[in-house]
C-alpha cells in the first residue's frame, strides 16, 4: 500500500541529488528575481517531510521541529554547501522510508490530528501528503536550479 510513497521519495531524492550536482554555496543561497531559495527549498522539504510523518506516527511536534520549522525560511550562515544539503535530504528520505516499512497498514486510515488546531487527517493521508509535498518542492528545486545555472 504505501510503495507509491516509498518510490515517490527516492524519485524526489534522485532528482534533488541531480538538480543541485556542482552547484556552489553562492548558487544554493541564490534568490534571483527573489523567489526562494535552493537551501530553502530543501530544507522546507525536509522540515516538512519530518514533521507530517511525526503526525502520522499520531506524536505531536518536538521543540526542535517547531524551532526547525521557525528557522526555515531564514538562511543559514555560512551558506551549507552541496553536499551538506544532500547530506540532510538523504536523511529525512531515509528516515521516512524507515517508517514507511514499519507502518502497519492497519493502521493506515487511524485518525490522526495535525498541528495546534488539530486538523483531521488519517495515517494514509499525512505519508501521502508527505510524499507529495516534497515532490512539489522538488520540481521547485529542479526549476531554481536551472535557473540559477542560467543566471550565473
Amino acid at each position: 500500500m504505501l510503495q507509491p510513497v516509498a518510490h515517490a521519495l527516492l524519485d524526489c531524492r534522485e532528482q534533488v541529488h541531480q538538480a543541485l550536482a556542482g552547484l556552489t554555496a553562492s548558487q544554493v543561497a541564490a534568490r534571483p528575481h527573489n523567489i526562494a531559495s535552493l537551501e530553502f527549498h530543501v530544507r522546507h522539504a525536509c522540515g516538512s517531510l519530518d514533521r507530517l510523518f511525526t503526525y502520522a506516527r499520531g506524536e505531536s511536534l518536538s521543540d526542535a521541529q517547531r524551532e526547525y520549522l521557525g528557522a526555515e525560511k531564514s538562511p543559514l550562515s555560512p551558506t551549507p554547501d552541496v553536499s551538506g544539503l544532500l547530506a540532510l535530504f538523504d536523511q529525512h528520505v531515509a528516515r521516512a522510508v524507515e517508517q514507511l516499512k514499519s507502518t502497519d497498514e492497519s493502521a493506515l486510515h487511524h485518525a490522526r490530528e495535525v498541528g495546534r488546531a488539530k486538523l483531521p487527517s488519517t495515517v494514509l493521508g499525512l505519508l501521502f501528503h508527505g510524499a507529495e509535498h516534497t515532490a512539489r518542492h522538488t520540481g521547485q528545486i529542479v526549476t531554481t536550479a536551472k535557473l540559477v545555472r542560467i543566471i550565473e
